[in-house]
């Protein structure tokens, strides 16, 4: 049977008059140019006002005229708290049962660590590695904690375990609140994020004065401290995750008269069952790493052990303390991902039945260990490793440290480095008139986001010149500026290197584990062994601390640009170099902003720890408040670092507006 074709309709030969173009029609045009030339109208807008700034303010720093002395009302709230802390309602009746009862669940959760004997740790460690996460994890989680004993360090692991556990509990109570609220409310979540986005800049550093000013050194602030740094990433990913969840299951749901709390239990939250754990993890690792900086207030356990090696420079002794918070980290990262894999790729749970078996073989080797009284770990089975690392570090440090030949010593890079990089970067920034830093901070926050960015990111830098402490704050920015550079440099080229070749990203990762989940307080010690005391160690152990991030994120980004646009670039004949330059680091744009994102973020937190091997700057202030119980100081510099922060975050991260713009061009 053939077909007939149906003739086409013949072709007009009117032509239609052209409509004129309206003010309507032009309006996207115009604003589509304004946007193709933003940067160009910024520059030109900041090279206008910078003029007119010359010729109107002058130059100098910050005028005293704008800045507030809070000296005094903050040393009238110190002796308020301290002269009522025995007496006050408040402390008696609320905040005293809270500190009573972080003590007694701390307490209990470390004599039932200790009732269980090393032997049933263990194994208990290794039962739920193995139900979670398979046989691979399950021998890991056993040699980990195996390690902490041969390390003689089982005891401080305990006291860190317990401190852990507890805290944990609290973050992920607190911020699943938190963010149930923020995910079923819209004003919750434009309430709470604005909050969460400075908890997430600020420093650990600036949580410890305010809490040791109301409960005291000792287990209670420690606690407190890290529930408050721990629980904003459970509180923003329970609500992405309940945001996120599936309409059409929703709509399921509604439509078969479920109830709003039906629809949470059954709907919501098992669909953000991976955000839930994901947000866990996340509590976990900044609640570990804030539980070794919090052994500066009392908090025991393994960051104790640090602190002290890091006050008598003793990287033995640092590292047989720190190897155990790196195995702890490694564990309980990988149980908890493995955790929150979708159903059906992760190994399989099994029945009640063997969860039961799991629990009673704990707790018969639990018996055991009571029963042939081998509750503590053998002092016959422990290493001294210290001995052997501090031998070596001497070696390093007298070859090292200076006298090389050609290219010097340790001691001569970073005097060098300070010399030749800081000194002129922290005398610049100073040197600038104070009205230039605000309009090139709001050049750059406009460029990257929107207004509101922009404005943003101006009063917090205009809130450091009012509390009076410009100067010290422009010095913390040249060392995190120059750790910053250095660390882009660094972590991009190998990001980058990772990507493009399997082999070497496969031999990354263990490294890049292993200097990611280590506590900050550990970085320095080994720096200040080779640099000695000053600014050039604490940048350095920022930059250590920093570069894993970048890595990572750099090689994700650059993994992950789309196979097609490769493809494409090939079959134009593109070179290796012309791909990578043309293609992938201009489609990856996004994560590479966020690797400068997290690394000023991670680089200022460690920058601002440098303050206790010879930083200066803020760091000196809050570490010195902290130290004297100095409210005025320390509040006012871990004020100022919390705005410094926010601005560095403004600045350097965009908007979701923007960056559609930005793919749209």
């Amino acid at each position: 049977m053939s077909a007939t074709a149906t003739p086409a309709p013949p072709r007009s030969t009117t032509t239609t008059p052209p409509v004129p173009a309206t003010a309507t029609d032009a309006g996207p045009g115009v604003l589509r140019g304004l946007a193709r030339h933003r940067g160009r109208l910024i520059g030109a807008g900041a090279a206008v006002t910078l003029v007119l700034g010359a010729v109107l303010l002058g130059g100098g720093s910050w005028p005293t005229s704008l800045a507030v002395d809070l000296s005094g009302p903050l040393e009238r709230t110190s002796d308020w708290i301290i002269d009522n802390r025995d007496g006050h309602p408040l402390f008696l009746y609320f905040l005293g049962h809270v500190s009573n009862a972080v003590v007694v669940s701390v307490r209990a959760v470390y004599l039932l660590l200790l009732a269980l004997g090393w032997a049933g740790v263990t194994a208990a460690a290794g039962l739920l590695a193995w139900r979670v996460a398979g046989v691979r994890l399950a021998l890991t989680s056993v040699a980990a904690f195996g390690a902490c004993g041969l390390l003689g360090m089982w005891v401080p692991t305990m006291q860190t375990l317990a401190l852990m556990v507890v805290a944990v509990a609290a973050s992920v109570l607190l911020g699943g609140l938190l963010g149930l609220a923020a995910g079923l409310s819209d004003r919750m979540d434009r309430i709470l994020r604005p909050v969460l986005d400075t908890m997430q800049v600020l420093p650990a550093f600036a949580y410890l004065l305010p809490v040791v000013l109301v409960f005291g050194i000792g287990v209670p602030a420690a606690v407190l401290a890290t529930v408050v740094y721990a629980a904003p990433p459970m509180a923003r990913l329970t609500a992405l995750g309940l945001r996120g969840a599936d309409a059409g299951v929703m709509e399921a749901a509604a439509s078969l008269g479920a109830t709003g709390r039906q629809r949470l239990l059954t709907a919501r939250l098992p669909l953000a069952r991976k955000e839930l754990l994901l947000g866990v993890n996340q509590s976990i690792m900044m609640a570990l790493g804030m539980a070794v900086i919090a052994s500066v207030i009392g908090a025991g356990g393994l960051g104790d052990r640090v602190y002290q090696a890091l006050a008598s420079v003793d990287v033995g002794a640092a590292l047989a303390a720190g190897v155990p918070i790196v195995l702890l980290a490694v564990v309980l990262d990988r149980v908890t991902a493995a955790a929150g894999e979708p159903l059906g790729t992760a190994p399989a749970h099994g029945s009640r039945l063997r969860w039961a078996v799991a629990l009673a073989a704990t707790a018969a080797v639990a018996v055991a260990g009571r029963l042939a009284d081998r509750l503590t770990w053998p002092d016959a089975w422990t290493l001294d490793v210290a001995e052997p690392v501090n031998t070596a570090v001497d070696w390093m440090t007298a070859h090292l440290y200076s006298g090389v030949p050609f290219v010097g010593g340790t001691a001569d890079w970073a005097a060098g480095f300070t010399t030749w990089v800081l000194n002129p970067l922290r005398d610049g920034l100073q040197w600038l008139p104070w009205w230039s830093v605000l309009l090139t901070v709001g050049a750059l926050a406009l460029l990257i986001g929107t207004w509101r960015t922009a404005v943003t990111a101006v009063l917090a830098m205009a809130a450091i010149g009012v509390l009076g402490v410009w100067d010290p704050a422009l010095d913390t920015l040249s060392q995190v500026l120059a750790a910053v550079a250095v660390t882009l440099l660094l972590g991009v080229a190998l990001g980058v290197a990772a990507a493009r070749s399997t082999r070497l990203g496969r031999a990354l990762r263990p490294v890049l584990d292993v200097f990611q989940t280590m506590p900050q307080f550990v970085y320095l010690i080994p720096v200040v062994a080779l640099f000695g005391v000053g600014r050039a160690p604490a940048v350095a152990a920022a930059v250590v601390y920093a570069l894993p991030a970048v890595v990572r994120i750099t090689a994700q980004g650059v993994r992950g640009v789309d196979p097609a646009a490769m493809e494409s670039s090939r079959s134009l004949g593109a070179t290796g170099r012309q791909q990578l330059f043309q293609v992938q680091l201009p489609l990856a744009r996004p994560a590479l902003l966020l690797a400068v994102n997290q690394g000023v973020v991670l680089v200022l937190a460690v920058v601002v720890i440098g303050g206790l091997v010879g930083g200066g700057a803020l760091g000196y202030d809050a570490v010195f408040g902290l130290a004297q119980g100095d409210l005025a100081t320390g509040l006012v510099a871990g004020a100022a670092i919390v705005c410094l922060g926010l601005t560095l975050d403004r600045v350097t991260q965009p908007t979701r507006r923007r960056h559609l713009a930005g793919k749209g061009a």
